[in-house]
């Protein structure tokens, strides 16, 4: 039996696109934990305080722990010879979420030492990670009982077989299906399409959000002439619910692909913002960002 439409559902059926590109759930996404805190990076608490984020991820779970080492935080100068550093962490994480700030744990990075050596590490750490991190428990809570929302991969070179990173992601999400309170997973991929040691997670799981990185990447970073097809690529292939454009805050050492903020507004953020999928932007880091300003230049139009 055929129901006719009403004019209800014909207004309904009209609001549908509005809804699809509604920029409300949208943000700016930053990395904090590698900056200097006394010159650079100030603290957890004062990112969030700024009003300037949608979501903080913490970096880095830069060790991903064997049979006699535990995975191991680095939040480089934050804690070096700092008393109760972590707990410190701790407060923070919870002040951010007071603010409706999401706070999520990064793990791998740039730096060396870390990879999955089999499927088995592979749920040892996603077991490890939803217990001393999230949901479950443990008397080791590196941030005492904050509760994170989620986790987030940046896995950069070689780092083991890229299908243990998808058991790890497929591991995670069963554990976040099982509780009401709603748990994040993110990635951060290179902008060449596909990322080798993401793909797999991202094609078989599925990911809240995915942080592009537009930048050291000469083929496919914004100022380059595969941008907008590296973008398209990404956001109408992987079935991730929101996407955000990955820039650096400001020139930094050895990183290539920054653009000014002007560049952003004027030619960048209305591109990706016709896409249903856009979430928003991801900044390389809040210690750059602090001393540029380039989220505040930014804020009101990636939420237009």
């Amino acid at each position: 039996m055929e129901n006719k439409p009403s004019h209800f559902s014909s207004l309904l059926f009209l609001l549908i696109p509005l809804v699809l590109f509604s920029t409300a759930n949208c943000g700016i996404v930053t990395y904090w934990g590698q900056g200097d805190e006394q010159l650079h990076e100030g603290t957890l608490s004062e990112a969030c305080n700024s009003g300037l984020y949608q979501i903080v991820n913490i970096a880095f779970l830069s060790k991903f722990g064997n049979r006699n080492r535990p995975p191991h935080v680095n939040l480089a100068s934050h804690c070096n010879n700092v008393p109760n550093c972590h707990k410190k962490v701790g407060k923070g994480i919870k002040n951010c979420q007071s603010k409706n700030v999401s706070v999520l744990l990064s793990i791998g990075g740039a730096s060396e030492g870390y990879r999955l050596s089999s499927a088995h590490h592979a749920n040892r750490l996603a077991d490890y990670l939803w217990n001393n991190f999230l949901g479950g428990q443990s008397s080791q809570r590196p941030f005492g009982d904050a509760i994170l929302d989620g986790i987030d991969f940046d896995i950069e070179g070689n780092r083991g077989d890229p299908e243990n990173y998808a058991v790890l992601a497929m591991k995670l999400r069963e554990h976040m299906d099982k509780k009401k309170r709603k748990f994040y997973l993110s990635a951060a991929p290179q902008c060449p399409f596909p990322d080798h040691n993401q793909n797999p997670a991202l094609s078989k799981v599925h990911f809240d959000f995915v942080f592009i990185q537009f930048y050291n990447n000469p083929d496919c970073q914004v100022a380059s002439n595969h941008f907008r097809r590296s973008w398209n690529k990404w956001t109408k292939t992987i079935k991730a619910h929101k996407f955000y454009v990955g820039l650096l805050a400001m020139p930094a050492g050895s990183d290539t692909g920054y653009v000014p903020p002007e560049t952003v507004l004027n030619k960048v953020l209305p591109f990706v913002k016709k896409s249903p999928k856009y979430g928003g932007v991801m900044l390389w880091n809040r210690g750059l960002d602090k001393n540029s300003g380039f989220s505040a230049k930014i804020h009101d139009s990636v939420n237009e």
